[in-house]
């Protein structure tokens, strides 16, 4: 008697394969959807807290009498760029300029590739209040325009 001899898979091996391909797509998908959410976020967290410092910077320098101060100043920057383009030193005999900022980041949460880093942020104003940001004469801090909610549950806004 012959023996007969098989090669390949058989349709219920490759059936049984996709199936646990499948099964494993299924839960590696939203794992890399949360780790890709999750970088996102510390990018904003750390785009945030390098515009909070510069601001913070400015004003010590203000308060310190290294720039120029006009009546009814509140000590911070007129725009987000002027941390990157400088101020006059007030105090430097040569005219010297402080920097706050190498760059400005944008908002990694903001999906406009196109728009300058400035107007990826929303603005509040010194004398706006906290739980109404607006925008004014001054950027006391900045605030992201994502109306998406972090990971853990708080709304990007308000981070």
């Amino acid at each position: 008697m012959a023996q007969v001899r098989h090669d390949g898979f058989t349709f219920v091996e490759m059936l049984a394969t996709l199936a646990i391909i499948a099964i494993l797509t299924t839960i590696c998908l939203p794992l890399a959807e949360v780790s890709s959410q999750r970088r996102k976020e510390e990018d904003l967290r750390a785009a945030l807290r390098q515009i909070r410092d510069g601001l913070d910077t400015y004003r010590r320098a203000f308060d310190d009498g290294h720039i120029k101060r006009t009546p009814g100043d509140s000590g911070y920057p007129e725009t987000l760029l002027a941390l990157v383009d400088g101020v006059e030193d007030a105090q430097s005999p040569e005219g010297a300029r402080l920097y706050f900022l190498r760059r400005l980041p944008r908002d990694p949460m903001n999906a406009d590739s196109v728009s300058p880093p400035e107007q990826t942020w929303g603005k509040r104003s010194y004398a706006s209040p906290p739980n109404a940001p607006k925008a004014g004469k001054d950027v006391f801090d900045v605030y992201s325009l994502s109306e998406g909610k972090g990971i853990n549950g708080i709304p990007y806004k308000e981070w």
